[in-house]
């Protein structure tokens, strides 16, 4: 039985025409294919797997948290290239993942996955889990790639359970609820918005309450609504949410930006956010 995340997913996916499903299947592959290529060659070599355990074990619950947050991040920016507005080219460093960071958080999720499968496994020393987690991983491996007959959802059904998987996680740890407090835009994302000449006039900035005459340049969210740039760039400095519609603009918080994006496949699927998290 699919879980609600999954199925949050694949409605959003069953909305993409034929080529951008053709595309989005061939990035993630790539991508599962360069993560699956990681942990084998982690799991191959008792020096790596061991120092990536030791760190795992030194590694507090917040920064264990913080490791499968952006883990996920840089998931679902994958996941929803096709469902918002192209983003602004961000440098935020919290969206990349160094190898030595990308190997722990692997590891630390085929932990869960073998633990969740296979409890047993993990109950035997230390020093036989190497063994145990390289002959899982095999399996898997076998399975994904086609070669025991099983291609249909190859890339796309792993990735999205691995991406369910990070979610429900950061629920259990506390970082998945509905409130949040308000985050500000990312600053790439207030430089990129576009300036725009007023047309017609009779259009009032919401903020201010003020017509904004016929002429004068404005600021343009990518919603399409259009504020006095006095006024909007106060407020994108607290929150990154439009005036009068609450879309989301990108922001440098990544439990904001991750329930930013989780929103965006939401709606494409057709469901509220209420309802998702009811």
């Amino acid at each position: 039985m699919m879980m609600e995340e999954e199925t949050t997913i694949m409605a959003a996916i069953s909305t993409l025409r034929p080529s951008q499903l053709s595309d989005l299947s061939y990035s993630i592959f790539s991508l599962s294919f360069h993560h699956r290529r990681r942990l084998c060659h982690l799991l191959s070599s008792p020096c790596l797997f061991f120092l990536t355990l030791h760190r795992l074990h030194t590694l507090s619950l917040p920064q264990k948290t913080l490791l499968i947050a952006r883990h996920l991040l840089f998931s679902l920016h994958h996941l929803t290239c096709y469902f918002q507005p192209p983003p602004p080219r961000l440098s935020n460093r919290s969206t990349t993942i160094n190898h030595r960071d990308l190997d722990a958080v692997l590891l630390l999720l085929f932990l869960c996955e073998a633990y969740h499968d296979n409890p047993e496994a993990l109950e035997r020393p230390h020093g036989e889990w190497r063994q145990v987690l390289a002959s899982i991983c095999s399996n898997i491996t076998l399975k994904i790639t086609g070669i025991t007959g099983i291609f249909d959802g190859a890339a796309l059904i792993p990735y999205i359970e691995m991406v369910t998987r990070c979610k429900r996680l950061l629920g259990i740890m506390g970082c998945g609820g509905k409130e949040g407090k308000e985050v500000a835009a990312s600053p790439e994302a207030v430089v990129s918005l576009p300036a725009v000449e007023v047309r017609g006039g009779g259009v009032e900035c919401v903020i201010c309450k003020e017509e904004m005459r016929e002429g004068r340049e404005v600021c343009k969210l990518p919603c399409q609504h259009l504020f006095h740039w006095m006024c909007i760039l106060p407020w994108l400095k607290k929150r990154n949410t439009c005036p009068c519609c609450r879309f989301q603009l990108p922001c440098d918080n990544i439990f904001g930006e991750i329930q930013r994006l989780w929103g965006v496949l939401v709606k494409a699927g057709g469901k509220s956010l209420d309802d998702e998290w009811s």
